[in-house]
């Protein structure tokens, strides 16, 4: 009787052991493909903040975000890389007052490193003989909607595609990933992603006044099945270590 007594305390023991791992609180966050880098390493900072909260990331393009949303896939907060994705599923979707713009971004011209025998220096060589093929994202991500209002507003965007110059990514990864495999002579993808490779470099920065100014929105979702802790989350999101996340990562922050 004794060693039963003694195998059912160590048994509550070992539950007891194991409960706050049982009790965590998954939130899941839908975030633009870009934010990978630096939203990873808020994740592990929030983990001291809130061990009993854990961040579950779906990163992707936005518009395949907004798609997984539409069709009912868990999702507590959304941030997208553009705003068009966010209005889309506005009413709908998001909780009222608690959409926020997060952070800004710059779009850039990239090549492989160290591989650019023609010498492309502009987002105008584009058009030139030097590229032969370009990488872009495709009319669903937000940064292949920015490449297209430029080249548009620069008046090549017809002659891209007449030339068959253009090969589309599914994300911003993807185009990053085809530039730095030399796969293609250069690609369009957003500063912060620049950054983060090192087979790659910055060629120049997209023509001033060519495309809108590029700001990330955030928002709960109505169907949140945690609210407090989606809001804890988004607060702790506007903090100062957050914001200096981002900044060392290359975004900037919206004016408030």
């Amino acid at each position: 009787m004794k060693k039963k007594l003694s195998l059912l305390a160590l048994l509550c023991a070992a539950l007891l052991i194991a409960l706050p791992a049982f009790a965590a609180t998954e939130l899941y966050v839908f975030a633009a493909a870009s934010m990978t880098e630096s939203m990873n390493q808020i994740a592990e900072m929030y983990e001291k903040v809130d061990p009993n909260v854990k961040i579950v990331y779906n990163f992707d393009s936005s518009g395949t975000l907004k798609t997984q949303i539409e069709q009912g896939a868990e999702c507590d907060i959304f941030i997208s890389a553009g705003q068009k994705q966010m209005n889309a599923i506005n009413d709908k979707f998001v909780m009222p007052d608690t959409r926020f713009d997060i952070v800004s971004n710059r779009v850039v011209l990239i090549v492989p490193k160290g591989q650019n025998p023609t010498n492309i220096r502009s987002f105008g060589d584009v058009a030139s003989d030097k590229v032969k093929l370009i990488a872009l994202g495709n009319s669903d991500v937000p940064v292949g909607q920015y490449s297209e209002e430029i080249f548009k507003n620069m008046g090549i965007w017809e002659k891209l595609k007449k030339e068959n110059k253009i090969t589309y990514a599914s994300n911003v990864k993807e185009v990053l990933a085809q530039t730095a495999a030399a796969a293609v002579n250069c690609g369009v993808v957003y500063s912060t992603d620049a950054a983060t490779s090192d087979a790659v470099e910055v060629i120049s920065f997209a023509p001033k006044g060519t495309h809108r100014p590029i700001i990330y929105p955030a928002a709960i979702m109505k169907d949140t099945k945690h609210k407090a802790e989606a809001e804890a989350f988004v607060k702790y999101l506007k903090s100062d270590p957050c914001s200096a996340v981002f900044t060392k990562t290359g975004f900037s922050i919206p004016k408030k």
